[in-house]
C-alpha cells in the first residue's frame, strides 16, 4: 500500500510502543533498515541522563526511535523514508507532489 510521508510520520508516532521497521536513506546516502520502537524511555543499555535533547527533532524533520538491535536511540529523517512496516502491515512511502 502506498502512503505519503506525512501519513508515515503519523503512523510511526502513533505506533504506541509496538515494533516497527523503517527503511530510510542516511545522511551519507546509505540505505538503512531500522527495527525499533517508539516510547522507550528507560533502557539499561542506553540510559537517559534526564537532561533531554538540546533541540526539537521535529523542527528538523526527524523522529527519535529506539533501535532494538543496536540498543540505542537513532534519529530517522522523515523526508528519506522509503518503506515502513507497522503492526504487520507494509507500506511504500511516496513523496507528495
Amino acid at each position: 500500500m502506498k502512503i505519503s510521508r506525512a501519513k508515515a510520520t503519523s503512523l510511526i508516532k502513533g505506533s504506541a510502543g509496538k515494533m516497527l521497521s523503517v527503511t530510510f536513506t542516511k545522511k551519507n546516502g546509505e540505505e538503512r533498515k531500522l527495527n525499533g520502537r517508539m516510547g522507550v524511555f528507560k533502557s539499561k543499555h542506553a540510559p537517559l541522563t534526564g537532561d533531554g535533547l538540546k533541540y526539537e527533532p521535529s523542527a528538523y524533520g526527524l523522529i527519535n526511535i529506539f533501535d532494538v538491535q543496536l540498543k540505542a536511540y537513532r534519529m530517522v529523517n522523515t523526508e528519506t523514508i522509503s518503506e515502513l512496516k507497522v503492526a504487520g502491515t507494509s507500506y511504500e512511502v511516496v513523496s507528495e507532489e
